[in-house]
C-alpha cells in the first residue's frame, strides 16, 4: 500500500475545492450503481474510532471498487462521489498514517483481522449463539475485512496466511448462511431462538422440507436445508429473496393455522391435515372458480399415495404463492395470475408425475423455467410491457386530444380478457403474436403491414366488456330500474292528481285506472333508451364479445322496440273514441274495442319481472342459479344479465332481504306520500290555470306569441319541482338513516358509559367485564354465551370487588394498569392522575382483599370515620350507611387490611405479635357477630391520624425516626386497648378469626394469544412529514408563531404533563436536554409518520401482554408484567424465558410493514426523512419499511440503466447499551421488478409492491394520517375473530369495517365541523350501511381486510388510471368488487382508530375536491354498473344513495336553483308572470316553497347535522348534541356546508362532463393562517366565485323586473336561502380565513393580488406567479371533454345569452319589441369588442414609437364614448336604470362569449382572436376581484369585525385556553414570559 501512497496524494492534490467533508463519511450516499461498495463504507465508519487506519484502507479500496464498476463515471452522480470520496482520503492518509502501530499496511490489516475475529465471532460463537443478531452482523463485518485485507497484501505483494486464509472461507461459508432476517431465523445454527422452538413453527419448517422423491437436477448440488421452495426455484426459475420471503410466508401461515385447530393437534412435529386443507381452500377458491367458469379442469392433482399427498399441497400453495411474490403489477389482474398458474401447475403435475414429452423423449421441464430469473423475464415481463403501454398512452392522448378512457386498456380490461375461454389462445409459453399482447391500436395498424413471426398479427384486443365513456347517461344507465320506478311513480302520481277528485282512492275509478295504465307504455320507452344507451356505451368493446353477447344486445334493441309499438297500439283498443295518435293508430289497425288486448300484452310484457320477483323471494334459489354453470341455466339467466365471472351470488340471506326491504318499503311510502299531497296535487290547480290564461302582451319579441298553453309558464313552473322529486329521497334517506341508526345504536348500548361520574358507578363491573371478554378461556370452559363487550354489564356485576380471584385481579390490574401508563406517555395524564387511575393488584399473598384505584375511594375513609364516630353505638343503621356506598365499603376493606397487614411486618417479637394477633381476632371476631356495638369508635379518628403519621414516617425511611415510630406504635396501642376496647374485651385472650374470601367464576371467550388470528399492518407512505425537527417546530410564520408555540396552546394541558415527565421547569430547559423527546411530543400532535407507526405499534405491546397473560404462572402474574419487561435485556438471551416465549408470540401474530415508496432515493440524496424513518426502526426493531430501490445498472448490456427493487429493510442490529453506535439499515429481500411499478393511481401501487412483505390472516391497510391507542389495541383479538362468524349472513366477512376516532376537532370551528360530520359518517353512517342495508363498502382505512381473499383477488386496491382515483372504495371498490366476488363487509363499533382530518377550509375543499372527482370517475366505473345491475332493487337502491347518488342529488340540489332562477328570468321577461299574477295563478305557490325548501334542506346541510346531532346524542346525551347543535348554527356551520355543497357540486358535474380528475394533495399541516386573497381567488374562483355572481344577477334582474307586482313576503320566502348561497359561495373563504380582515394583511393582499394579475404567463411559469398560467392551466379539462363535452360547454354557455335577449326589450329607450332590437344589442357588442381589439393593437404597434397618437385615439375613443352617453342621456332619455340594465344584460354575454371561445380555442387560435379572448377574461378577472374584494376590504375599517371573526373561527380553542388573538396578531413575546403563562 505504501507504494501507492505518493501516487495517491498527487491525484488528491487536483480537488481540493471540493472542501471539507466534515469529520463522518455518509456511507448511504452513495449512487445507485455504486450500491456494492456501501457495506464496505459502513464498516469503515463503524471501525473508525478504534482503527482509523484499516478504516482508511477500507475506503481506499471502497474507492478502487467504485472505480472498477464505473471507470468513466458516467452513472448518476458517480463523478461527485468519487471526488468526494477521494478529497476524504486525502486528507485522512497523513493522520492514519502516523497511528498505524504496524509496519505496514497489509500487516495492520492482518492484526486488526484477527482481533476482530477472536473479539466478536469467536466470543458469540458459544453453544446456544445468543445474540443472532450481533452474530449476523460480526460475520458480514468479518466478510468485508477479509475482502479488503486481500486486496491490500495483494497490492503489497503479501500472501495471506493459510490460518487467516481458512478463517476467512469459514466466514465467507457463515455469511451466506447468516442473512438478515425477517421473522423467522431459518438458518441451521438458529434452531434455538425462541420463535422456531414454538411447536408449530417447527411443525411448518419440517412439512416444508420434505424433498423426498422429488427429482432435483442432475446438476444441482443439494444442501442439508433445501426445501420444496428451494426445488420450485430451481425449476421454475424464481427469485432466491421471492423464494426466501414465500418461505417465510408460508410457513407462518401454516403455523398458525396449524395451531388454532379444534382438537388440538399433538404436539409432534407434523403439520395438522386440517391446517393444510384450509389454507388451500382459501388460496384455490378462486382459481377453482375460475376453472368452473370457463369449463377447464383444475390442475391440482394429488397423487394416489398417502404419504405424498401432503408434499403435494404444499408444492401447489407454495407455487401460487412464488408466482404472486414475483408478480408486480400483475397482482392486480387475479385471473390473469389464475392462468399463469393453471399451466405452470399442470407442468409441476408433470413433472412430479415423471411425463415424458413425445417430441424430444425426455422429462418434461417447465416452459418457462431453468436459468435464473426465468419467471420474470418471460412470463411477467411480456404481460407488464403491455401494462406499461397504458400510463404511456394516457400522456400522449392527453397531449393530443385528452384524455378518454376508451382510448387504452386499464388493469380491468386486461384482466377481464381472462374471463372468456379465448384466453387460451394466448398459449404456454405465451406467443409473442397474441392478440393480448398487443399494446395500443397502432400497434395493429403499424404490425398489420409487416411480416414475420414475431410482430402481433392479430387484432388489437382494445376495451373487455365494458367501456368508461363519461356522459350523465351512466347515472341512468347503471340504475335505470330506480329511475323507471321514480318516473312511473311520477306519471301515476300527475294522472291521479289531474283526474276529477285528485284523491289516491281516485285510481279505483276505471277511466283514472285506464289512465294510469299507460305507465307500462312509458316503461316500454325507458325499456329501449337503456337498451340503446347500452348499445352505444359498449360499441368500443364490441370486438371483445362473444356473438351471444351481440346478439343480446341487438335482442334487446328488438324486443324494446317491438313494445314500444305493441303497447301503444294495444292501448289504444282499450278506449272507445281515442283523440289525436291514438285516433290514427286506430284507423290503421281497425275500430274494434278490445280492453282486454291490452291487460294481456301487459301480462307478458311483465313475465320476466315476475320471475325476477319470485327469484328475490327465494334468495338462496338465486345464488344457486346465478353460480350454477349448467348451459341450460345459462340460458334462462342469459338474457336477464350477461354472464361474467363477477357479480354472481350476491345475494345476502332471506333475513337480511326482509330488513333492508321493509326499510325501502318504509322510506318510498314516506317519499311517494310527501311528493303527491305537498308537492304534485297541490300544483294541478294553479297549472290548469296557467294552461287556460290567454297571453296577448309579452314583454320581449316573443318568437311563437300563439304556442298554446302557455308551455314555456308550465315548464318554468314544474321544473325545480321535478328536480326535487327526483332529489328528495335522498333527504327522506338521511332522516330514515338517522332514525333507525339511532335506535340500532341505542341497542348496541352506545354511549352507555360517557362520563366519569358513569365510570365510577360501573367501574365494579369492568373486571367482570374486561377478563370476560379481553382474556381467553380454557379449553375446559364452556363457550361463551355473549359475545364482546356488548354483553350487559349485569352479568359482570360483584358485590365484592373483583372477581376471578387473584389472578383474575392481576390480570385485569395489568391490563388497565398499561392502559393508564400509556396515557402518562402519551401525557394526556400527569403523575398525580396517573397515580389516581392506577389499580394496585394483590402482590402479596397476606393482603386478603382486592384493591381498587384510588381515584374511586377519595375522601371514603374520612367520611366513614366521620360516620363511625357519630353512630353512637347504633351498629345497624352504620352498617346500613356503608353498604349503601360500594367503594367506602371497599374502601374501609382495603383500609382495614392494610393496617392490619403493615402491623403485622413491623411488630417481630413474639409477645408483641400474639397481643396483635388477639387484638386483630376480637375486632375480626365482632365484625363476623355483627358486635360492632362493642367497639368505641368515637375514637376511631385519633388510630387514624396516628396510622397516617407512622405511614409517612416509614415512607420517608429515615433512621433518627424510629423512635418515633415506636412511639406512634405504643400510642396506637394504647388508643386500641383504652379507647376503643371497653375492658371485657380488652381481657380477651384468645380469638379465632374468620377469612375473607370470595370465589370468582372466570368464563373466558378467546382463544389464547398462541390461538389468535396473525395479521399485519401495510402503511403507504410517500413524502409527508415523519418527524417534526427542531427547526421546523422553531420556525416561525409571517405572523411570528412557531409550530411549537401554537401546540403549546392548543395543548396547554398535555405541554405540563410533559415538562413534568421530563421533569423540567421550561421549554428551554426541554429544548435543551431533550430536543428528541420534544420533537417526538411534537409529532405525535400532528399528522405525521411517527404519531402513526407508534399507534399501531400499540398492537405489538398488546400482544406481548395478552401473551404474558396467557402463558405465564400464577406467581409471575401476581409478580407482574412491569417486573418481567424489567428484566427483559437479561432474559432476551434465555431462549425458553417467558419474556422471549411472549416476544416469539407477538412476533409470530403481528407485523408492521411501513411501505416508504421514496426511502431509497431519500437515503441516497441525504434526505432528512430518511433518518428520522431509519430513526424509527430503531426505535421499533420489529417495525419493516418497504421501498421500491432504483439502481443504475453499472456494467452489462443495460449499463446505465435503471433497474427497480421491491425491497425490505429493517433496523440493524446495535451492541446494547451504546447509544453512540451508527444507525444503520439492512436489506432483508430484494426482489426485481420488471420495470417501474407506479403504473397505475400511486397508493395503490405503493400498497401492492409492499403487500409481499406482509403476514398472517387478516390485514389492516392504515392511512399515515392515523393514530392508534393502547385501549383499543387490546381488542384486536377479538375483532379477528369476526372473520369466522357469518354475522346474520350467508357468508363469513371479508371485510370487518371499524369506526375512527377524529383527533383534529379541536383546532378550529371548521376543524370541529369536519370532525363531527366525518365521526357521524364512520359511526351511524356505516353502522346503518353494513346491517340491515347491507352495502357498506371500505371507507375507512381501519378496516380489516380476510387478507388470503383479497390476495387472491386483486389485492386490497385498484389501481387503474384516473378511473380508480378513490382507491378506497374501490378496494370499496375492492370492496364493490368484495361484494361482487361474493364478498361480505361487516361494521363493528366496540373498536376504533384515531383519524386526523383537514382543518383548514382549504384543506377541506381539496379533499373534498379530491372525493368528487373521485365520485365522479366512479359513475363511469364498471364497478357501479354491476352493482346497480346485479344487486336487488332495494339492495341497489341502497348503493345508489349511498354512493355515487348522494353527490348526483347535491348537483341537482344546486340545478334546482338555476332551474327555478332560469325558469323565473323567463317568466320576467317575458311578461307572462305579471300576466299570470292578474290571473292569480302562480301567487303563493306553496310546492314551489317546499320544493325549494326540500333545496335548502340539502343546502344548509342538515343532511349532514341531523346524523351528525344523532351520534352526538347517542354518546353524549342529548341535551349535548342540541348545545353543540346551537353552538354550530353560532359558528357559521350552515355557511360552510352551503360551501362545500359548491364543491361537490362543481367537482363531480365537471368531472361527469369533461374529465380531469386527479389526486389533491391537502398538505397535513396545522393550516389555521392566513391565505392570501390570490390563492383563494385561484382555487373558488370558478367552483364558487363564478357561480355566485351568475345566482346574485339573476336574483338581482328578478328583483328588479318582479318587484312591481309581486308579494314581498312571497318572494323572501322562496329567495331567501338563494341569497344565503350567493353570499356564502362569494364570501365564505374570506369569513373562514384567519385575519381575513386584518387591515394589514388587506392591504398586503391587494398588492399581491396586482402583480399576479399583471404578470405575463408562458413556459415554465407556475399558475401561482402569473394569472396567464392560471388561466390556461384552468382549461385543462376542457382539452379532454372530447366533441360531446365541448358540443354540451357550448350549450350551457348559451343560457348567458338570455340576458341580453330580455333585459334590451325592458330599457326605457326601446320603445318596440321587434327582433332588430336584439339584433342591435349585438351590434354594440360587436363595436365595443372591435374598439378593445384597436386599443389592443394600438398598444403594440403605437405604444412604443408613437405613444402620443396612441394617445390621442384612446382620448378619442373615450370622447366619442362619453359623447354617444350623453346623447342617449338627453334625446332618447335614457335613465341611470337603463345604465344598470345595459350592464346586466352586456356582461353576462361577455361572459358567454368567453366560454364558448374557451370551448372552441383551437378555431378561435386559427382565427387570431386568442390574444383579444385573453384581455377580455383578464377584463373580467378583474371586475370580479374588484367585486370580491371591495366589500372585505370595507369590512377591514372596523377592528370589531376582525376581533368577532377570530372568536368565531375559533371558539373551541379559547375554551380550552388558546390565546388565538395573540397568535394571529402576531405579537411575539419573551419565550420564557410565554411558558409563564
Amino acid at each position: 500500500m505504501s507504494r501507492n501512497t505518493e501516487p495517491l496524494q498527487r491525484r488528491l492534490s487536483r480537488t481540493q475545492t471540493v472542501g471539507n467533508l466534515g469529520d463522518t463519511f455518509n456511507s448511504e450516499v452513495v449512487p445507485s450503481s455504486l450500491v456494492a461498495i456501501a457495506p464496505i463504507l459502513r464498516v469503515a465508519n463503524e471501525i473508525e474510532t478504534n482503527h482509523p487506519r484499516v478504516a482508511y484502507l477500507c475506503r481506499f479500496y471502497a474507492f478502487e471498487k467504485a472505480h472498477r464498476l464505473d471507470p468513466t463515471s458516467s452513472g448518476r452522480g458517480v463523478r461527485q462521489f468519487k471526488t468526494a470520496l477521494l478529497q476524504r482520503l486525502e486528507r485522512d492518509n497523513d493522520p492514519t498514517l502516523r497511528s498505524r502501530t504496524s509496519k505496514s499496511d497489509a500487516r495492520e490489516m492482518q492484526k486488526f483481522y484477527q482481533q476482530y475475529y477472536k473479539k466478536y465471532i469467536q466470543a458469540l460463537e458459544g453453544p446456544d449463539k445468543a445474540d443472532r443478531a450481533q452474530l449476523t452482523k460480526a460475520y458480514q463485518t468479518a466478510a468485508v475485512l477479509f475482502e479488503v485485507l486481500k486486496a491490500v497484501n495483494q497490492t503489497h505483494t503479501v500472501e495471506v496466511d493459510r490460518e487467516i486464509m481458512e478463517t476467512g472461507k469459514q466466514v465467507a461459508e457463515k455469511t451466506e448462511i447468516y442473512v438478515p432476517y425477517n421473522i423467522l431465523p431459518l438458518d441451521p445454527d438458529s434452531a434455538n431462538q425462541a420463535i422456531m422452538l414454538l411447536p408449530e413453527i417447527k411443525a411448518a419448517v419440517f412439512a416444508l422440507r420434505n424433498t423426498r422423491g422429488l427429482p432435483w437436477p442432475h446438476d444441482y448440488k443439494k444442501k442439508p436445508d433445501d426445501d420444496l421452495l428451494d426445488w420450485l426455484q430451481h425449476m421454475f426459475g424464481f427469485q432466491k429473496d421471492n423464494v426466501s420471503n414465500q418461505r417465510e410466508h408460508l410457513i407462518l401461515l401454516l403455523a398458525n393455522v396449524h395451531i388454532r385447530q379444534i382438537p388440538k393437534p399433538d404436539n409432534q412435529p407434523k403439520l395438522d391435515e386440517r391446517a393444510i386443507d384450509e389454507v388451500m381452500m382459501k388460496l384455490f377458491k378462486n382459481y377453482k372458480q375460475w376453472c368452473k367458469y370457463l369449463g377447464r379442469k383444475s390442475s391440482l392433482w394429488l397423487p394416489n399415495i398417502q404419504q405424498e399427498v401432503q408434499q403435494r399441497k404444499i408444492l401447489y400453495m407454495g407455487l401460487y404463492l412464488l408466482i404472486w411474490g414475483e408478480a408486480a403489477n400483475l397482482r392486480f389482474m387475479p385471473e390473469c395470475l389464475c392462468y399463469i398458474y393453471h399451466f405452470m401447475a399442470f407442468e409441476l403435475y408433470g413433472m412430479l408425475a415423471g411425463n415424458v414429452s413425445p417430441m424430444t423423449g425426455e422429462t418434461i421441464k417447465p416452459a418457462c423455467g431453468g436459468e435464473e430469473e426465468a419467471f420474470l423475464k418471460k412470463v411477467v415481463t411480456p404481460i407488464y410491457e403491455t401494462i406499461a403501454q397504458v400510463p404511456v398512452l394516457l400522456e400522449a392522448e392527453k397531449s393530443r386530444k385528452g384524455s378518454k378512457h376508451s382510448q387504452w386498456r386499464n388493469y380491468d380490461d386486461l384482466n377481464e380478457y381472462f374471463w372468456s375461454p379465448d384466453c387460451f389462445r394466448l398459449g404456454w409459453p405465451m406467443r409473442k403474436n397474441a392478440d393480448f399482447l398487443c399494446r395500443t391500436p397502432s400497434d395493429t395498424a403499424n404490425h398489420g403491414t409487416g411480416g414475420g413471426e414475431s410482430t402481433p398479427s392479430n387484432r388489437w384486443v382494445g376495451k373487455i366488456n365494458f367501456v368508461e365513456i363519461r356522459s350523465f347517461w351512466h347515472i341512468f344507465r347503471s340504475f335505470d330500474r330506480m329511475w323507471i320506478f321514480l318516473i312511473l311513480s311520477l306519471q301515476a302520481m300527475v294522472i291521479i292528481a289531474w283526474s276529477g277528485s285528485g284523491s289516491p282512492s281516485g285510481v279505483f275509478d276505471g277511466a283514472v285506472f285506464k289512465k294510469v295504465l299507460s305507465i307500462f307504455i312509458t316503461a316500454a320507452v325507458l325499456r329501449l333508451l337503456q337498451a340503446v344507451l347500452d348499445l352505444i356505451f359498449i360499441w368500443k368493446a364490441m370486438k371483445s364479445l362473444t356473438l351471444w353477447d351481440i346478439l343480446r344486445y341487438i335482442l334487446k334493441i328488438v324486443f324494446a322496440a317491438a313494445w314500444v309499438i305493441v303497447l301503444p297500439v294495444s292501448y289504444v283498443y282499450t278506449w272507445d273514441n281515442p283523440s289525436g295518435l291514438g285516433k290514427t293508430i286506430k284507423s290503421w289497425f281497425g275500430n274494434n274495442k278490445n280492453p282486454s288486448l291490452y291487460i294481456l300484452a301487459v301480462v307478458v310484457y311483465l313475465s320476466p319481472n315476475m320471475l325476477s320477483v319470485l327469484l328475490f323471494l327465494f334468495p338462496s334459489i338465486r345464488r344457486a342459479l346465478e353460480k350454477s354453470n349448467w348451459k341450460i341455466i345459462n340460458l334462462v339467466m342469459w338474457w336477464g344479465q350477461p354472464r361474467l365471472y363477477v357479480g354472481r351470488g350476491m345475494h345476502e340471506s332471506a333475513l337480511s332481504l326482509i330488513k333492508y326491504t321493509l326499510f325501502w318499503i318504509l322510506l318510498l311510502m314516506t317519499k311517494l306520500a310527501f311528493s303527491y299531497y305537498i308537492e304534485i296535487k297541490p300544483l294541478v290547480q294553479p297549472t290548469r290555470t296557467i294552461i287556460s290564461t290567454q297571453i296577448s302582451v309579452y314583454a320581449w319579441h316573443e318568437f311563437f306569441p300563439r304556442a298554446n298553453n302557455n308551455i314555456g309558464a308550465v315548464i318554468a313552473i314544474w321544473s325545480p319541482i321535478m328536480l326535487v322529486y327526483f332529489m328528495d329521497t335522498q333527504i327522506w334517506y338521511a332522516i330514515f338513516s338517522t332514525l333507525f341508526g339511532g335506535i340500532y345504536g341505542a341497542y348496541r348500548r352506545l354511549g352507555e358509559i360517557r362520563t366519569l361520574g358513569m365510570l365510577r358507578s360501573r367501574f365494579q363491573s369492568l373486571p367482570g367485564a374486561f377478563n370476560e371478554t379481553l382474556v381467553p378461556k380454557d379449553e375446559k370452559e364452556g363457550k361463551k354465551k355473549r359475545k364482546g363487550l356488548s354483553a350487559p354489564f349485569a352479568i359482570f356485576e360483584k358485590r365484592d370487588g373483583m372477581v376471578g380471584g387473584g389472578t383474575g385481579v392481576a390480570k385485569f390490574a395489568q391490563l388497565w394498569n398499561t392502559v393508564v401508563v400509556s396515557f402518562r406517555e402519551e401525557d394526556l395524564i400527569s403523575n398525580r392522575e396517573r397515580d389516581l387511575l392506577l389499580v394496585p393488584y394483590r402482590s402479596d399473598q397476606d393482603l386478603e382483599v382486592v384493591q381498587w384505584p384510588p381515584f374511586l375511594l377519595a375522601s371514603k375513609i374520612p367520611i366513614a370515620l366521620d360516620m363511625a364516630k357519630d353512630s353512637k353505638g347504633k351498629d345497624r343503621e352504620l352498617k346500613k350507611r356503608i353498604f349503601a356506598d360500594d367503594y367506602m365499603y371497599c374502601a374501609i376493606q382495603e383500609c382495614y387490611a392494610s393496617f392490619k397487614y403493615t402491623i403485622n411486618r413491623l411488630v417481630t417479637g413474639s409477645t408483641e405479635k400474639r397481643v396483635i394477633d388477639n387484638i386483630f381476632s376480637t375486632v375480626d371476631q365482632c365484625i363476623k357477630d355483627d358486635t360492632l356495638k362493642d367497639l368505641n369508635m368515637h375514637a376511631l379518628p385519633s388510630l387514624y391520624d396516628k396510622f397516617v403519621e407512622l405511614i409517612v414516617c416509614l415512607l420517608e425511611d429515615k433512621e433518627e425516626l424510629r423512635t418515633k415510630v415506636v412511639i406512634l406504635f405504643q400510642d396506637m396501642l394504647e388508643v386500641v386497648m383504652k379507647d376503643i376496647m371497653d375492658e371485657r374485651l380488652s381481657n380477651i385472650l384468645e380469638s379465632t378469626h374468620g377469612s375473607y374470601g370470595r370465589e370468582g367464576s372466570n368464563e373466558h371467550q378467546l382463544f389464547d394469544s398462541k390461538d389468535a388470528i396473525n395479521f399485519p399492518v401495510l402503511t403507504p407512505y410517500y413524502t409527508e412529514d415523519v418527524l417534526f425537527s427542531i427547526a421546523n417546530l422553531e420556525e416561525q410564520n409571517e405572523d411570528g408563531v412557531s409550530i411549537l408555540f401554537y401546540l403549546q396552546k392548543i395543548y396547554p394541558d398535555e405541554w405540563n404533563n410533559f415538562l413534568e415527565r421530563k421533569g423540567c421547569k421550561s421549554e428551554d430547559d426541554v429544548r435543551d436536554d431533550y430536543p428528541d423527546d420534544l420533537r417526538l411530543w411534537a409529532s405525535y400532535r400532528g399528522q405525521t409518520l411517527t404519531r402513526t407507526v407508534r399507534g399501531m405499534m400499540y398492537y405489538r405491546k398488546a400482544l406481548e401482554l395478552q401473551s404474558f397473560l396467557d402463558m405465564a404462572r400464577e406467581e409471575d402474574l401476581l409478580e407482574g408484567y412491569k417486573a418481567l419487561v424489567a428484566a427483559s435485556e437479561e432474559q432476551s438471551k434465555m431462549y425458553r424465558s417467558l419474556w422471549a416465549q411472549c416476544q416469539a408470540v407477538a412476533d409470530m401474530k403481528f407485523s408492521y410493514v411501513v411501505s416508504c415508496q421514496q426511502y431509497g432515493i431519500h437515503k441516497r440524496a441525504g434526505d432528512p426523512r430518511a433518518d428520522d424513518i431509519l430513526q424509527l426502526m430503531t426505535t421499533y426493531p420489529s417495525l419493516r419499511v418497504a421501498y421500491i430501490d432504483e439502481v443504475e445498472e453499472s456494467s452489462g448490456p443495460q449499463k446505465g440503466t435503471k433497474v427497480y427493487y421491491s425491497t425490505l429493510a429493517k433496523a440493524a442490529s446495535t451492541k446494547h447499551n451504546d447509544p453512540d453506535e451508527q444507525k444503520l439499515d439492512e436489506v432483508i429481500y430484494q426482489i426485481k421488478l420488471p420495470g417501474p411499478a407506479m403504473l397505475g393511481e400511486g397508493k395503490p401501487e405503493n400498497q401492492n409492491h409492499a403487500i409481499i412483505f406482509t403476514r398472517g390472516e387478516g390485514l389492516q391497510a392504515i392511512d399515515m394520517n392515523q393514530d392508534n391507542y393502547m385501549e383499543e389495541a387490546f381488542k384486536m383479538r377479538n375483532l379477528l375473530e369476526e372473520f369466522l362468524q357469518t354475522h346474520h349472513g350467508v357468508r363469513k366477512p371479508s371485510i370487518l369495517g371499524l369506526r375512527e376516532h377524529i383527533f383534529t376537532g379541536s383546532v378550529s370551528s371548521l376543524a370541529w365541523f369536519m370532525s363531527c360530520q366525518e365521526t357521524s359518517f364512520v359511526t351511524i353512517g356505516q353502522r346503518l350501511l353494513a346491517n340491515p342495508l347491507k352495502v357498506r363498502f371500505h371507507y375507512g382505512h381501519p378496516d380489516v381486510f380476510d387478507r388470503l381473499f383479497h390476495l387472491t383477488r386483486g389485492g386490497v386496491s385498484k389501481a387503474s388510471k384516473v378511473i380508480n382515483l378513490s382507491e378506497d372504495i374501490f378496494a370499496g371498490m375492492f370492496c364493490f368488487n368484495s361484494t361482487l366476488r361474493a364478498g361480505n363487509v361487516t361494521h363493528h363499533e366496540y373498536m376504533q382508530v384515531g383519524k386526523g382530518r383537514d382543518v383548514g377550509l382549504n384543506q377541506i375543499s381539496l379533499f373534498e375536491a379530491k372525493i368528487a372527482n373521485g365520485n365522479g370517475e366512479q359513475t363511469l366505473s364498471r364497478d357501479i354498473y354491476r352493482l346497480g345491475h346485479r344487486f336487488d332493487f332495494f339492495r341497489m337502491l341502497s348503493c345508489y344513495y349511498t354512493t355515487v347518488g348522494f353527490y348526483f342529488s347535491t348537483l341537482v340540489t344546486v340545478l334546482t336553483v338555476y332551474i327555478f332562477l332560469y325558469g323565473r328570468l323567463y317568466l320576467v321577461l317575458s311578461g307572462v308572470e305579471r300576466e299570470l299574477y292578474k290571473a292569480a295563478a302562480v301567487q303563493n305557490n306553496k310546492p314551489l316553497q317546499v320544493a325549494l325548501a326540500s333545496q335548502s334542506f340539502v343546502q344548509l346541510g342538515i343532511l349532514m347535522s341531523l346524523p351528525m346531532m344523532m351520534e352526538i346524542g347517542l354518546e353524549k346525551g342529548f341535551r349535548t348534541a342540541l348545545s353543540e347543535f346551537v353552538l354550530m348554527q353560532l359558528q357559521l356551520a350552515s355557511v360552510f356546508f352551503t360551501f362545500s355543497l359548491g364543491t361537490k357540486t362543481h367537482y363531480y358535474g365537471r368531472t361527469l362532463l369533461h374529465g380531469g380528475a386527479k389526486y389533491r394533495g391537502t398538505g397535513r399541516g396545522f393550516v389555521v393562517f392566513h391565505a392570501k386573497f390570490a390563492d383563494n381567488y385561484r382555487l373558488y374562483s370558478r367552483s364558487h366565485f363564478v357561480k355566485g355572481i351568475e345566482l346574485m344577477i339573476l336574483l338581482i334582474v328578478y328583483s328588479i323586473f318582479g318587484n312591481s307586482y309581486r308579494n314581498s313576503v312571497a318572494y323572501i320566502l322562496i329567495t331567501v336561502s338563494m341569497w344565503f348561497m350567493v353570499g356564502t359561495w362569494l364570501f365564505a373563504p374570506f369569513l373562514f380565513n384567519p385575519s381575513g380582515f386584518e387591515w394589514q394583511k388587506i392591504v398586503d393582499d391587494w398588492t399581491d393580488w396586482n402583480k399576479w394579475i399583471n404578470n405575463r404567463g408562458g413556459i415554465g411559469v407556475p399558475p401561482e406567479k402569473s394569472w396567464e398560467s392560471w388561466w390556461e392551466d384552468e382549461q385543462t379539462h376542457l382539452r379532454s371533454s372530447g366533441i360531446r363535452g365541448t358540443v354540451l360547454e357550448v350549450v350551457l354557455a348559451l343560457r348567458f345569452f338570455l340576458y341580453q335577449y330580455g333585459l334590451v326589450y325592458h330599457l326605457n329607450i326601446t320603445h318596440t319589441k321587434n327582433v332588430l332590437v336584439y339584433a342591435i344589442s349585438w351590434v354594440v357588442i360587436i363595436g365595443v369588442l372591435l374598439v378593445m381589439k384597436t386599443v389592443s393593437l394600438g398598444r403594440r404597434k403605437f405604444s412604443a414609437d408613437f405613444q402620443l397618437v396612441f394617445r390621442l385615439i384612446k382620448g378619442l375613443i373615450f370622447t366619442t364614448f362619453v359623447t354617444i352617453l350623453i346623447i342617449l342621456i338627453i334625446i332618447p332619455r335614457m335613465t341611470m336604470k337603463d345604465i344598470i340594465v345595459c350592464i346586466l344584460a352586456f356582461m353576462p354575454s361577455g361572459w358567454g362569449i368567453l366560454l364558448i371561445a374557451q370551448a372552441l380555442k383551437k378555431p378561435v387560435q386559427r382565427a387570431g382572436f386568442w390574444g383579444s379572448i385573453r384581455a377580455l377574461a383578464r377584463g373580467y378577472e378583474i371586475i370580479m376581484g374588484l367585486l370580491l374584494f371591495t366589500p372585505i376590504a370595507v369590512l377591514a375599517w372596523f377592528p370589531f369585525v376582525s376581533e368577532f371573526q377570530t372568536r368565531m373561527l375559533f371558539n373551541q380553542a379559547f375554551s380550552r385556553g388558546l390565546q388565538i388573538s395573540r397568535i394571529l396578531g402576531g405579537q411575539k413575546k419573551d419565550r420564557s414570559g410565554s411558558n409563564k403563562e
